[in-house]
């Protein structure tokens, strides 16, 4: 008992601003060249979050951005059609203030010509090409200058809820982009009415049936934005995804992981006040590790759906046991448990694609927010 057993602990981040600077400093400097436009999107969305997580890191934390300040007019006119990344990640000029960019970038004056930035991506017509619907998000204060029908436009677009009870991830991202772009990440009222949280709970529903973390945790951000509490059900699978996650070192940088999945679910944990961001961080490059996948049950309702043909009913009700009994025991659970998070059957009406009494073909499953009573 005289030995004294002493642990090897590597890491040393103790506070969440540590956390949160080494955080910026593997994502900055440690996965990819500064010249990927896959760099510039991650560290756009990372610098999202942490602003609207009310993260402080320090102007020290700052100094990987350094060369992106230094060159952020050359880059917008080499690389113009990605100057919705270069935008967002120069937001933090505005986000963080001015004595903090200043001491990140050592004193340097901003590159000539960044004051007339907006200018040029005005007068570069950029903003007019055709673009999905909640890409409106980046550059959002120079849009609504030129088009102040935009956000209605967008609203009228997440209203169709009948549009997110069918499975179409391209929809359903834009649905919850154009959340986070008309709350601007959380600092205003989205104006979102019962339809639009209605159109978020269908494709929460999808996203839960599919155990799809990135998206349902996109989804209960969007929901909390738009004043909307999320399904508890939906946040404890969240919360319990969290603890199965995994950040280690990477043999070498670069690569597809699971950074993404990571990030939104941390957002989602850190906005619904459960912690987020706890990983310590390795040193060098890291790797994100998703938890081993388990098959949702989305694929074989579909399935099942489909075979059925003419004797598909959009009656909840009518078509559960029949539907039950030809699913996997782990999908019926899966099933169980979305049905006690939202109003399944103002779910499903949509997603069975079948015609009944009062329903037309595509038709939205009007009122009502989906949330149960």
């Amino acid at each position: 008992m005289g030995d004294i057993l002493q642990l090897d602990i590597p890491f040393r981040q103790r506070s969440r601003a540590a956390r949160q600077a080494a955080l910026i400093d593997r994502v900055a400097s440690a996965r990819r060249g500064s010249e990927d436009v896959f760099w510039l999107k991650e560290n756009a969305e990372l610098l999202n979050v942490l602003e609207s997580s009310d993260a402080i890191p320090g102007a020290a934390a700052l100094g990987p951005y350094d060369e992106l300040y230094r060159e952020i007019g050359a880059r917008i006119g080499f690389f113009p059609q990605y100057y919705r990344f270069s935008c967002r990640s120069a937001s933090i000029w505005r986000i963080w203030g001015w004595a903090a960019i200043r001491a990140a970038t050592r004193g340097r004056r901003w590159p000539n010509g960044w004051r007339r930035r907006g200018w040029w991506v005005r007068s570069s017509r950029i903003c007019s090409a055709p673009r999905r619907a909640g890409s409106a998000c980046a550059g959002a204060s120079i849009r609504r200058r030129r088009d102040h029908g935009l956000d209605d436009r967008l609203r009228a677009f997440a209203r169709r809820s009948a549009t997110f009870a069918l499975p179409n991830k391209k929809a359903a991202y834009e649905l919850t982009h154009i959340v986070f772009y008309l709350s601007e990440y959380g600092r205003r009222d989205p104006g979102a009415d019962a339809r639009i949280i209605e159109s978020l709970c269908h494709t929460g529903t999808l996203a839960f049936l599919e155990l799809n973390i990135d998206l349902l945790s996109e989804v209960c951000i969007a929901l909390r934005f738009a004043g909307a509490t999320p399904p508890a059900v939906w946040e404890r699978w969240l919360a319990d995804q969290a603890t199965r996650f995994r950040v280690q070192p990477a043999d070498r940088p670069g690569g597809m992981d699971d950074y993404h999945p990571w990030l939104m679910l941390n957002w989602f944990m850190d906005l619904s006040g459960r912690g987020g961001f706890a990983h310590e961080m390795p040193e060098g490059a890291v790797v994100f590790v998703a938890p081993e996948p388990n098959a949702g049950p989305l694929r074989e309702l579909s399935d099942c759906m489909y075979k059925l043909r003419e004797a598909r009913s959009p009656d909840w009700d009518t078509m559960r046991d029949r539907v039950g009994d030809r699913l996997s025991a782990e999908a019926r659970n899966v099933l169980a448990a979305a049905e006690q998070a939202v109003d399944f059957s103002a779910f499903f009406r949509g997603f069975a694609r079948a015609v009944g009494p009062g329903m037309p073909p595509a038709a939205s499953s009007a009122a009502g927010t989906g949330l149960p009573s």
